[in-house]
């Protein structure tokens, strides 16, 4: 397994240190203010997070359907919020689209990572009972 690997599924696995990391390198390494810096790790994070829940998925409810949902989730979104935004402001802006999407998938994939690895505990637990 190369380096590189490695480093990818051990974000996956644990998807708060790409967040530290890249938070740190963003706010004293490149000096960025901490809004922008705290957005950018948002935004890094955000891929990690995905597949990290997918995983979770697939493996507490023995499926391979994990990723596929979280897909389907962001197209509808995607469409939801363009809708919305079409019907408000009559066009719909690609970027803030894109970017609102997916600053809420953040929000969602850290509640969901979270309450999925509560529950692989305590299904854990309840099978070595």
């Amino acid at each position: 397994m190369s380096l590189i690997q490695g480093t990818i599924i051990t974000f996956s696995i644990l998807p708060f240190f790409p967040f530290l990391i890249v938070f740190a390198v963003c706010r004293y390494i490149l000096k960025m203010e901490k809004k922008k810096s705290l957005l950018t790790s948002m935004d890094i994070t955000t891929f990690f997070l995905i597949f990290s829940v997918a995983a979770l998925f697939n493996v507490l409810f023995t499926s391979r359907f994990g990723f596929y949902l979280i897909l389907l989730l962001l197209l509808l979104a995607l469409g939801l919020i363009g809708g919305a935004q079409n019907r408000i402001k009559g066009k719909v802006d690609g970027k803030r689209l894109c970017r609102a999407v997916w600053r809420l998938t953040f929000m969602a994939m850290t509640l969901a990572y979270t309450l999925l690895t509560v529950v692989g505990i305590f299904k854990n637990i309840f099978n070595s009972m």
